[in-house]
């Protein structure tokens, strides 16, 4: 069973959106959870895919803010969930590796839950 209502659905096209500003043009992530006010956020990228300038820039800026936990993943989920590596973006940009494997990565969720999203609201 799959979450996804279609997982077969396009990405989000922004073009009618660009030139708004034209030093900005929009972004998405692929994975947000909220509790209490705390968010954990990650973007997947596939093997030898980079992120694009705007999207280190953004990442780096979310990881900035006391709320949030930002994590890049190498993987896919194109038949289940792969996770080859994920790292932690710090607050200046640098990545620090936090595993290399799936279970790896839920433990790490689980973690984010018990830990910040949690304990930090009681």
């Amino acid at each position: 069973m799959s979450l996804m209502r279609n997982t077969h659905a396009p990405h989000i096209d922004f073009t009618e959106l660009y030139g708004i500003s034209n030093k900005c043009v929009p972004s998405n992530v692929d994975m947000i959870y909220e509790r209490n006010g705390y968010f954990l956020v990650a973007e997947w990228k596939r093997e030898n895919e980079l992120l694009s300038m705007g999207q280190s820039i953004l990442l780096k800026q979310l990881a900035s803010q006391p709320k949030f936990v930002v994590l890049l993943v190498q993987g896919n989920t194109d038949d289940g969930m792969k996770v080859d590596e994920f790292w932690l973006i710090r607050s200046d940009g640098r990545r620090k590796s936090l595993g290399t494997s799936l279970d790896a990565f839920k433990r790490f969720i689980k973690w984010w839950f018990d830990e910040i999203a949690e304990k930090k609201h009681e």
